[in-house]
């Protein structure tokens, strides 16, 4: 792991960082880059100008664990609320929810309650709700609670996995047999090296090997990456093996390469986009730096800019 990485991925969880960021004007005028706003209505706007691309969305109100169960209970509405507006407008857009905003770390039985309120709102609307995946202290709580969700609701919902984990090839092999919709990313936390591959080129060598294997035998999987090596390996592999783009679709978040997808989906592959909003955007906008230096840079040159 750089340097760079691992200190922007400690700063995710400072507070004393967390309050100078989140009270400094100009930091909060450039995170419109990574993120759609604070409000609903912002963050469909923003999905409804990606869908005249030929981009399908989802949206994510941003924040994780919350503290009491009015927290978790508010926040499922909120998700509710988001499932109604999508289908009032008219959107192509599903939503991803973390557990711990749904309240895993104070009741499993209360995230399940809370969850399954808004997957029956998705089921009524014909939509779809993602799973995200957190840290590696929730993933096994995180895989449990979807199978559970996952046979009372079907592929209304969905689950993230994390290639940079060393377990993630036997999650992998359980989802496939489960016939769940899995999107598959990298990963954005810090990890230690007991649970995840410490170099890029181990965690690039593993998402290719999974991607495969979604790709071959997944029911619709999310190929969620920015990386263009391995998109056009994903390429390669699905014209060699005869994979129609119909039976995947390639991911990537809001303002990252916008370029590549908007050529993605020229070329006739799906191409959904994951559109975060809220007031919480603090944790998310460090990962993002994290995850490319380019990322860095182009808030350094807009900072100069002003």
């Amino acid at each position: 792991m750089t340097l760079m990485r691992k200190t922007f991925l400690t700063l995710a969880e400072n507070n004393a960082m967390y309050r100078f960021v989140v009270g400094n004007s100009l930091t909060r005028n450039l995170t419109r880059r990574f993120v759609a706003g604070e409000s609903l209505d912002e963050a469909l706007d923003a999905m409804a100008a990606l869908n005249t691309r030929g981009i399908r969305g989802s949206l994510d109100l941003l924040g994780e664990n919350v503290h009491t169960e009015a927290e978790a209970r508010a926040a499922g509405a909120e998700y509710e609320r988001i499932l109604d507006a999508i289908h009032a407008k008219g959107l192509n857009t599903n939503v991803s929810l973390k557990l711990t905003q749904m309240g895993m770390d104070l009741d499993e039985n209360l995230c399940i309650e809370v969850t399954a309120k808004v997957l029956d709102k998705a089921q009524q609307y014909n939509n779809f709700v993602r799973l995200d995946m957190e840290g590696s202290p929730y993933t096994q709580r995180t895989v449990d609670l979807f199978k559970i969700l996952h046979a009372r609701y079907g592929n209304t919902v969905g689950i993230v996995l994390q290639a940079y984990l060393y377990r993630t090839e036997q999650d992998v092999e359980e989802m496939i047999k489960l016939g769940a919709r899995v999107r598959l990313c990298k990963g954005a936390y810090l990890e230690p090296e007991s649970v995840a591959f410490p170099d890029k080129a181990d965690v690039d060598r593993n998402y290719i090997r999974l991607m495969e294997r979604l790709l071959a035998s997944g029911y619709f999987p999310g190929i969620a990456t920015h990386d263009e090596a391995i998109i056009q390996h994903a390429r390669r592999f699905c014209q060699e093996t005869q994979i129609a783009p119909e039976r995947f679709e390639f991911q990537m978040l809001y303002g990252i390469r916008r370029d590549l997808q908007e050529s993605l989906v020229q070329e006739g592959y799906g191409m959904r986009c994951y559109v975060p909003f809220g007031t919480q955007w603090y944790p998310y906008f460090m990962r993002r730096l994290a995850e490319r230096p380019a990322n860095v840079w182009f808030i350094l040159h807009n900072a100069l800019k002003r």
